[in-house]
């Protein structure tokens, strides 16, 4: 089964917006730029690293960049039947699950980058990765420095977070090397984020959660409070206002989410944190990424290159790399083009109708092998159109 991964902030890069200008997927910026009332255009395509690293822009760009390449995954017909994210992650994957609708999640992930931001103005403090120590000796570390310091990330075996006063870090990260950690790296973040010190912020967010629609979920979700899996809408809220100041169990949900029998990792967005963090976690495992549009063909032919029998017990979780789907361009009432039936000969650019005044056009040179709207239905923008069989 194919579980998609959203990364948390950290992972965003200048400029990574650039490649995505052309996809149809991008049309998604300008309707977060509306919702939140930012120009999030400019972030993904001009902001320098300084600019992108503070709290409040970091959040809203990855989420959004995350958003686009899900959108693009989605219409070349590949689905997921599990979604995890780390930390703010965690807002894509129940937006990628039907939990949160994409204008809701973009409002609340601006809010809480406004929050972050302030509570981390308000407490200074940073973070730091502990590398070749187990979980409980790096919680002895905090426990022994004096100060405040917190276990802030289970990120995989043998690598974890803490987080706190730059004093009490340097303190925990020297008992930590006595503890035998191989290594200490400063990380380059606005604050002690996943701690108490964002008290203030958990506060204030969970004033918009409160007046946000959450629905059940569409397959599996796990969460970072617990790394658990929850399947009922009415849960999320809670667990959304605790995920700020509580540690993120990403090594429990990667288990998790193994134990129920997913077998395909797939990073969608900025960088390939998450992917390295499968492979410490569980051995033998070949993650997938797509944070270019590049990406794509490469994610469709490694799944095609499934084993058979692998494939055949996974029927109906993959997308073999030479089927394609077409998909609305916008909301409206389809129309079927002239000579559009099962069968038929498309051509890249051909015609296969039109929704309300935009015509819906094939990306891809195949077979038509069905076509999914109803003429006079009305349909959504994303919706699938017709599936086609490439050559």
């Amino acid at each position: 089964m194919i579980v998609f991964m959203y990364p948390g902030q950290g992972s965003q890069q200048p400029g990574m917006g650039e490649a995505w200008i052309d996809h149809p997927s991008w049309e998604l910026v300008a309707e977060a730029s509306e919702v939140t009332d930012r120009d999030v255009a400019r972030l993904l395509l001009t902001a320098d690293a300084a600019e992108l690293t503070e709290t409040r822009n970091s959040q809203l760009s990855t989420f959004v960049m995350s958003m686009v390449t899900l959108d693009a995954v989605t219409r070349l017909g590949t689905e997921a039947a599990g979604h995890a994210g780390h930390s703010l992650g965690e807002y894509s994957a129940l937006t990628a699950s039907g939990v949160l609708d994409f204008g809701d999640a973009a409002a609340l992930v601006a809010e809480r980058g406004n929050a972050m931001q302030a509570a981390a103005d308000e407490r200074e403090g940073t973070m730091a990765a502990i590398l070749g120590l187990d979980d409980d000796d790096v919680q002895i570390a905090c426990s022994r420095a004096p100060g405040e310091v917190w276990l802030a990330n289970h990120n995989a075996p043998g690598q974890a977070v803490i987080a706190g006063t730059h004093e009490a870090i340097d303190k925990a990260a020297a008992i930590a090397r006595e503890l035998g950690a191989k290594r200490v790296m400063p990380l380059q973040v606005g604050g002690a984020f996943h701690t108490p010190f964002m008290a203030p912020a958990r506060d204030r967010l969970a004033k918009a959660i409160d007046r946000t629609e959450f629905r059940d979920p569409e397959g599996t979700v796990v969460a970072n409070v617990d790394g658990a899996e929850h399947g009922r809408g009415v849960e999320w809220p809670d667990l959304l206002k605790a995920q700020l100041t509580s540690p993120v169990r990403w090594r429990q949900t990667l288990m998790t989410l193994n134990d129920a029998g997913f077998t395909t990792f797939v990073e969608l967005g900025p960088g390939e944190v998450l992917g390295r963090l499968v492979k410490r976690t569980l051995k033998g495992t070949r993650p997938l990424s797509v944070a270019v549009p590049e990406d794509l063909d490469s994610l469709l032919e490694a799944l095609a290159a499934t084993p058979a029998s692998a494939s055949a017990a996974l029927e109906g979780e993959y997308l073999f790399a030479t089927e394609r789907l077409v998909v609305s361009p916008a909301n409206g009432v389809f129309e079927a083009g002239e000579g559009i039936a099962v069968g038929a000969s498309v051509g890249v650019g051909h015609l296969i109708g039109r929704v309300g005044d935009h015509d819906v056009r094939s990306p891809f040179a195949g077979e038509l092998m069905g076509v999914l709207a109803l003429e006079g239905e009305r349909v959504t923008a994303s919706q699938p159109i017709a599936w086609l069989r490439t050559v």
